[in-house]
């Protein structure tokens, strides 16, 4: 090897430690870099892109579009794409990411007046082209977003211009309009609040009273809030459609949830349809200014069912996570919504103070000018400077003849205000009207006086600045999402009926796929199932095409958890000692796929009768023994009413000491549950058994429930718990009682004439609504009564622009049950401004003659109809 190469391996081939340790070096050096770098970019991206500064409430690009604008506004629309180019002289991105933030902030319909196609957030559509749609700041925006002197400017990327820090909103924007933004290692999500609330909120934080702010969406829909957790990180609002029953075979969604589109919503309708979780013959988009998406429903299913069905399997429902997350001196922090809204308020009257402040500074000056000016010209200064000859000797004139009434200045007089002095042309001069001046001076004194009192009283002023801005922009900005409780919808339960369940009982299988073997029931791919064996053992499992459950089954169905109500039957022969015992038991909850042995436990034990009873049946079975018993009755009757309902580790009642050799049932039984106690919440319009809202009564099976709507329609219905009933809609809900008497106050808009009747409910028809003040447009209830003796007090007007006039009026006294299609009893007034429903009489009925006047109607041919439980009012 020659010298050369012999060098150049000693440049390649480490001979020693230090090679080694450079690279280690080098390695730590990267890795260094790599952990800065990272770090860099993470703060910038969090800071200068994704995440708002809390006294604005605007991300860097939103702040340089408003200021873009605010340079450019001249009272007139621009093109967006020019409001674009102008931005980029502050904003060091591309022209998507300003064109994309300036729709988001358009489309909040706040800060900017817009004109053009600028997208839709219902349908999910976007905007034109930015030269093509036009933009300019809204009145709000100019008056509550910007104010030069109040704001702190820096350098733009580029050095060449300013731009400011923060704006000076006065207004908590940030929650107004809502942001989303996701940064490295962190994200922000603040949701939408209602204009006037925050207002209302803001006034309340300076009385020193508490306040509770909850979301409001452009979409509209239904919220629930009991999770909301005042916006910060871990809380949850639940967001759903508002969905109404056109008629039994339509539905249409008339809002939709926060975050989603009619596209979206229409989309995860049929894909739920697709999958078998619901069944709908066609879904329609018939989207224009409003929401309609209409559901047109397959022959045979509930509509109740189906609507919660929507939100369980579909976009109808969203769950939204705030995390409430903005930059506090230069840092993230985690807050609520608050703090949030006391940080704005507080700065709101900060900012309030600093321009009283300007403005104080301002008048002061004002005055003092006046003043220098009334004395410079009324003690005729101005002649004593014609004779200096130097531009010194004229200021110092100036200042010798001021000498005297300097003390009465709330400053020294500079040399600036002695050349202003010098500045005053002879014109005005000689026009110089003392009288005019005085009043000037007198006009500053009481507006300095006012800032003055302002300043003292910020607190008083800062609540009027609030109200003021609400009368001015509150018009038109009420709430569109209603606060809502809502119920948690069991998936199985609501889920369509898209398998069928087959058993293989010798073989132990199970499932949707045994097609040859036999039909069991309809059922849904996400249901359980329940098993029980001969051989004493039960489990519950998941519905899959086809699986084992263990061989010789005896019974097998859907199964319902906590369905107490649900009682098996057994007898069952203990192995060990060969008795035969009797048990009744529900099973409510269990572990899936785990075993249960409703036996003793010893092997070998087997089961000898078994009945599944949806209402708690017991029946009669006859018991037959086997024919070398030595019992003296080898066959009795034995009635399962006479032993107790218990869990189903009970060991059961002996039944007999002998072998059995068959059981069959002598006779079906009844309930020994008797009904079933129905509830009704009236926050969240269903029906429950687990005691929460106002008992409705013990339900037997033939019993129904009476609705009476605000609408002036009634209806009957099951108490099934699937059943819903729109809060807002319901005048009456209760056990139906044909002896009930349903009184009602209405307008006749064919007649326009105003009625009192009283009926009772004599149809049938299940879920079929039928109107009690007939079907002329324009038609109104105004007040509704299921009880004996309702009253109802009145203010009226007997000539059309006459007085108003109250009385408490008492149907049961003078007015005579008739039909439910009857007119009723004529009310001989012109207008009835207003009904209120008083506390039921007590005691018996007085007959009184306030009605003299009225006529009774002929009753038209009457229909069957339906009545009212006693004790509920209903007044709109």
């Amino acid at each position: 090897m020659t010298d050369d190469n012999q060098e150049s391996a000693d440049q390649t081939t480490p001979t020693n430690d230090e090679p080694i340790n450079d690279l280690l070096h080098d390695q730590t050096v990267v890795s260094g870099l790599y952990e800065t770098y990272f770090l860099d970019y993470a703060s910038y991206v969090i800071l200068e892109r994704a995440v708002p500064a809390i006294e604005d409430g605007l991300k860097p690009v939103q702040r340089r579009i408003l200021h873009a604008l605010k340079e450019m506004d001249d009272g007139r629309f621009n093109k967006v794409a020019n409001v674009i180019g102008q931005t980029m002289q502050y904003h060091p991105h591309g022209d998507a990411s300003i064109n994309e933030a300036m729709v988001n902030i358009g489309q909040r319909n706040l800060v900017f007046d817009i004109q053009g196609n600028w997208g839709d957030i219902l349908t999910g559509d976007g905007a034109a082209a930015p030269r093509y749609i036009e933009v300019r700041l809204s009145k709000f925006g100019a008056d509550v977003v910007f104010n030069n002197d109040t704001t702190e400017w820096q350098l733009s990327y580029d050095g060449r211009k300013r731009e400011p820090v923060t704006l000076p909103v006065k207004f908590p924007l940030l929650l107004a309009m809502g942001v989303e933004g996701i940064a490295v290692g962190l994200s922000t999500k603040i949701l939408p609040h209602n204009f006037n609330e925050l207002i209302d909120a803001s006034i309340q934080l300076l009385k020193d009273k508490p306040v509770t702010l909850y979301p409001d969406f452009q979409t509209g829909g239904l919220i629930d809030v009991s999770n909301y957790n005042d916006g910060h990180r871990g809380g949850k609002v639940r967001v759903r459609a508002r969905i109404e029953e056109l008629d039994k075979k339509t539905l249409v969604i008339r809002d939709i949830p926060f975050g989603t589109t009619t596209t979206s919503v229409k989309d995860s309708i049929i894909k739920a349809n697709d999958d078998g979780k619901i069944k709908i013959k066609k879904v329609e988009d018939l989207t224009s200014k409003d929401v309609e998406i209409v559901v047109h429903l397959t022959p045979g299913v509930s509509p109740d069912v189906t609507i919660d069905a929507l939100y369980a399997f579909t976009d109808c429902e969203v769950s939204i996570s705030p995390n409430a997350c903005v930059i506090i001196k230069d840092k993230p922090h985690f807050v609520s919504v608050s703090e949030i809204l006391r940080y704005n308020t507080d700065q709101t009257v900060a900012l309030l103070k600093q321009e009283l402040e300007i403005r104080r500074g301002e008048l002061m000056e004002k005055q003092l000018y006046a003043s220098l000016e009334k004395i410079f010209i009324e003690n005729r200064i101005y002649r004593k400077i014609e004779e200096c000859e130097t531009f010194e000797a004229v200021l110092e004139t100036i200042d010798k003849g001021l000498k005297p009434h300097k003390k009465l200045f709330y400053r020294e007089i500079t040399q600036d205000d002695l050349i202003r002095l010098t500045e005053i042309r002879i014109k005005r001069i000689s026009k110089y009207d003392g009288f005019k001046a005085d009043e000037l001076v007198k006009r500053l004194e009481q507006e300095l006086a006012e800032v003055e009192d302002n300043l003292a009283n910020l607190t008083r002023y800062a609540i009027a600045y609030f109200k003021d801005l609400q009368k001015k922009y509150g018009k038109g900005r009420d709430r569109r999402t209603e606060i809502r409780a809502f119920n948690t919808i069991a998936a199985n339960v609501v889920a369509a009926a898209n398998q069928k369940l087959y058993v293989d009982r010798e073989g132990g299988f199970i499932g949707y796929g045994l097609k040859k073997d036999e039909f069991v029931s309809d059922c849904s791919d996400i249901d359980d199932v329940i098993v029980f064996r001969r051989d004493g053992k039960c489990l519950v499992t998941k519905i899959q095409e086809k699986t084992f459950v263990g061989k010789d089954i005896i019974y097998v169905s859907v199964f319902k958890k906590n369905d107490e109500r649900r009682v098996y039957n057994l007898i069952y022969q203990d192995a060990k000692s060969g008795i035969s015992m009797a048990k009744r038991f529900p099973v409510t909850a269990v572990t899936r796929d785990r075993e249960y042995d409703l036996t003793m436990g010893n092997p070998k034990s087997k089961i000898l009768y078994f009945s599944a009873n949806d209402n708690g049946e017991a029946e009669i079975v006859t018991v037959n023994l086997t024919a070398q018993s030595t019992a003296k009755l080898k066959q009795f009757d034995f009635d399962f009413a006479t032993i107790s309902i218990k869990n189903r580790s009970a060991q059961g009642n002996i039944l007999t000491k002998y072998n059995v050799r068959k059981i069959t049932q002598k006779t079906a039984g009844s309930s020994t549950l008797g009904g079933v106690d129905i509830w009704y919440d009236d926050h969240l319009g269903r029906l429950n058994r687990d005691e929460r809202g106002r008992l409705l009564g013990n339900f037997d099976a033939k019993d129904t429930i009476l609705v009476v709507y605000k609408t002036g329609e009634y209806e009957l219905t099951s108490f099934d718990i699937t059943n819903r009933y729109e809060p807002n809609d319901v005048a009456v809900l209760q056990k139906f009682d044909p002896e009930t008497v349903i009184s009602a106050l209405y307008y006749e808009a064919g007649l326009k004439l105003y009625y009192v009747k009283r009926f009772k409910i004599e149809t049938t028809s299940i879920d079929k609504k039928f109107s009690f003040i007939g079907e002329t447009k324009g038609s109104k209830l105004f007040a509704v009564s299921a009880d004996a003796t309702p009253r109802i007090e009145l203010q009226y007007m007997v000539k059309e622009r006459g007085p108003v006039e109250k009385m408490v009026l008492e149907p049961a006294g003078f007015i005579d049950v008739r039909g439910w299609k009857a007119l009723g009893s004529k009310l001989p007034y012109a207008k009835v401004k207003e009904a209120k429903l008083l506390a039921p009489k007590a005691g018996p009925v007085a007959t009184v003659n306030v009605l003299k006047e009225s006529s009774i109607i002929d009753p038209e041919p009457e229909a069957e109809t339906v009545a009212d439980d006693g004790g509920q009012l209903g007044l709109f």
